[in-house]
């Protein structure tokens, strides 16, 4: 069984910056991919983010490009969402998912290719 708590989020103007972790359980931790999504009041499930288990390769929604970076903390089994220059748009509930491929390296912007997922943390950005 995997667990996945995602924390950080919060309330922030326009501007402003948030960072978000997701900590993870139950699973070797290091050998698999991580992803961030996001989901907006009646939109689907957005891709924003992706890591590959060593760390080494990232990968970005062009929407956020430029602005948020992903990284993982293996020896803390924890993956983060640093989000800055945050703008309205960027309101949504963030969830963390582990990729299902054990040691591949892709980096997946598909949400079918994730099966666990954390419960999400609320993000508003105030214009």
């Amino acid at each position: 069984q995997v667990q996945l708590v995602e924390s950080g989020g919060g309330l922030v103007q326009a501007g402003g910056s948030l960072r978000l972790s997701c900590a993870a359980s139950g699973r070797t931790f290091s050998s698999y991919g991580m992803g961030w999504f996001r989901q907006a009041p009646g939109k689907e499930r957005e891709f924003v983010a992706a890591i590959n288990w060593r760390g080494g390769s990232t990968y970005y929604a062009d929407s956020v490009k430029g602005r948020f970076t992903i990284s993982r903390s293996n020896a803390k089994n924890t993956v983060y969402l640093q989000m800055n220059s945050l703008k309205a748009e960027d309101t949504a509930v963030y969830y963390c998912a582990v990729d299902a491929d054990r040691g591949s390296s892709r980096l997946s912007g598909s949400r079918y290719e994730y099966d666990y997922w954390g419960q999400g943390t609320q993000v508003t950005v105030s214009s």
